[in-house]
Parts: structure tokens; C-alpha cells; sequence
């Protein structure tokens, strides 16, 4: 099948599974997901799953990319900062829906082939750095929204900083991974309201551990 007929049944499956904001079902439908799997799995890149990149970390399922970007409700303005670059798959998604996009990635081989990957598609709206992302990046906050893409012991506080009034956060927050047993982890919503921090859950959801001085493995929390 061909690739834009297998992006097209994607949004199919996706509008099926409740995700509804148009943008983030012409984003999903736009941008080639097999682009940025190994080239041994691109004949899974359209099943909704999560497929492994490397290094122990994987790029998310198209439901959990899609489900997490509508929750942040884009308008095609501001900017967004992501925490986890890894394959860079959602970078890319988020920046058909974000003026500008600001990702953070500890590893630097995998920031490297992401910027590749999405320079190649034509895309100069996504800037890259390699840092501990649970700092977050100050330099360009506040940011409209915030998503991360790993999961976290608790809300990581330079995060909520950098979040603008009236911001979204989303994270998966909850146990790291371990293999004896499935994480217990939850999709959480943050919204930042008049000063108040409103906190939602959006149902169980499997990440794997963003390492850090404010994820799992440092010792700052919220």
C-alpha cells in the first residue's frame, strides 16, 4: 500500500478513536511516520503501536502522539517546548500546529537524526538541544504548551515556570518502567488558570522514564 493511502486510513483510525481537533488529524495525516522508524520496521510504522529506536526508547504510538497534541488544544500559534526529542516523530507533528517548537533531548545521536529527519521534510520550524530536559529550556520560555515525552515522577517544577498563563502541560506521569511489570502510569493534563495549577487525569498510558535531575533518578520535585 502506499504510504499517503496508509497516512490516510491512520486519520481514519485515529477520528474513530475520538481524536477530533482538525489539525492534529492533518498533521498526523501529513507527516510520514515511516520516516522515522529503522528502516527494518517501516512496514509497521503505520500500526498503532510503539516501536523501539534505540538506547532502550521507543517512538510513541500514533494514538498516544495525536491524543497528547489535541490536549494541549494548538491553534497554529505560539510556541511549545518538548521534552524528548527521541526519534522526533512528534516534534514534527507539533510543528503543523505550533508556530515553533523548542525540543530538548539528553542524547545527542538522537537529536542529531532528528534534526535531520525533519530538515529533510522541508520543516525549519523545530529547534533542537541536547540538556537534561527536565530543566526544561528558560531561554525561549514562556511557552503556550508543554509536552513530554517520558515519564516523570511528579511535575517537574522549571516546567511549570516556563509554562505562560493559561498554558498546557501534558505528561505521563508515575512509576518507571520495569520489566518484571507494566508501569502504573497516567496521562495528566496541567493547566496553569489565575495562578491556580488545575491537574487532570486522561487515563493510563506507558512511557518510558525521563531521566533527569527533576524526573526519575534526581532528587527535585514538586
Amino acid at each position: 500500500m502506499r504510504e499517503d493511502l496508509r497516512r490516510e486510513r491512520l486519520g481514519r483510525q485515529l477520528e474513530s478513536r475520538g481524536i477530533t481537533h482538525p489539525g492534529v488529524l492533518r498533521a498526523m495525516r501529513l507527516i510520514p511516520r515511516e520516516r522515522f522508524v529503522e528502516e527494518a520496521l517501516r512496514g509497521k510504522a503505520y500500526d498503532d503501536v510503539a516501536l523501539p529506536i534505540g538506547e532502550k526508547q521507543t517512538i510513541s504510538q500514533p494514538w498516544v502522539v495525536a491524543r497528547m497534541t489535541e490536549l494541549v488544544e494548538p491553534d497554529g500559534t505560539g510556541r511549545v517546548l518538548e521534552i524528548g526529542t527521541g526519534s522526533g516523530y512528534q516534534a514534527a507533528v507539533l510543528s503543523q500546529v505550533f508556530e515553533q517548537v523548542y525540543s530538548v533531548e539528553r542524547l545527542p545521536a538522537f537529536s542529531a537524526r532528528a534534526r535531520a529527519t525533519i530538515r529533510s521534510l522541508g520543516i525549519e520550524n523545530v529547534h533542537f538541544k541536547i540538556f537534561d530536559g527536565s530543566y526544561g529550556w528558560s531561554e525561549f520560555a514562556p511557552y503556550r504548551a508543554i509536552v513530554v515525552t517520558a515519564a516523570v515522577p511528579d511535575v517537574p517544577a522549571p516546567l511549570l515556570q516556563q509554562l505562560e498563563e493559561g498554558g498546557r502541560l501534558v505528561l505521563p506521569l508515575g512509576a518507571a518502567s520495569r520489566r518484571e511489570q507494566a508501569p502504573e502510569q497516567v496521562l495528566l493534563l496541567v493547566r496553569k488558570q489565575e495562578g491556580r495549577i488545575e491537574r487532570t487525569s486522561h487515563g493510563p498510558c506507558k512511557f518510558v522514564p525521563l531521566v533527569g535531575r527533576f524526573g526519575h533518578g534526581g532528587n527535585s520535585r514538586v
